[in-house]
């Protein structure tokens, strides 16, 4: 059993030389390997195929690789039972852009949240006349011209 006293690291270096005798005293960046995981399932011959990528570019260590997902990461995050992504949709109708700023479908008004854009326009508008006086000076940015067009062209 050891006792108290020093404690020489073998493979990372102990003191690092100076100038050109110096080395590493951390063991360097290729020391620690990540394991070879070899995943179930998947088709005849496909575990041998990943072990062998594996082995042929082994990748450094990466701390936490082996930790579990902070328990509130992942917590509304669920897949219900029977649902796959390889099965077909169950809305053939509805196109995937649905409820998205763009493409075919109905877009985020579908969605009944509150306007807030306008809500800002209408804040930003009782100061157009300050923004005008400033988009009209000379040497100023095209920012400041187009932050004055957008009020206005949403009022």
């Amino acid at each position: 059993m050891a006792k108290g006293g020093p404690r020489t690291p073998n493979n990372p270096a102990p003191v690092s030389g100076p100038g050109a005798l110096s080395r590493r005293t951390d063991g360097g960046p290729g020391n620690a390997k990540q394991p070879i995981r070899t995943p179930t399932g998947g088709g005849y011959g496909d575990a041998t195929q990943l072990t062998q990528e594996q082995q042929a570019a082994p990748l450094g260590a990466s701390p936490g690789g082996d930790q579990p997902p902070p328990a509130g990461l992942l917590a509304g995050l669920s897949v219900p039972p029977g649902i796959s992504l390889a099965e077909g949709t169950t809305q053939p109708g509805v196109p995937v852009t649905d409820g998205a700023a763009g493409g075919a479908g109905a877009g985020p008004e579908a969605l009944g949240l509150p306007n807030q854009e306008a809500e800002d326009v209408q804040k930003l508008a009782q100061f157009l006349p300050v923004f005008e006086h400033m988009a009209n000076q000379v040497g100023s940015s095209a920012a400041a011209r187009n932050l004055v067009r957008s009020i206005k062209g949403a009022m």
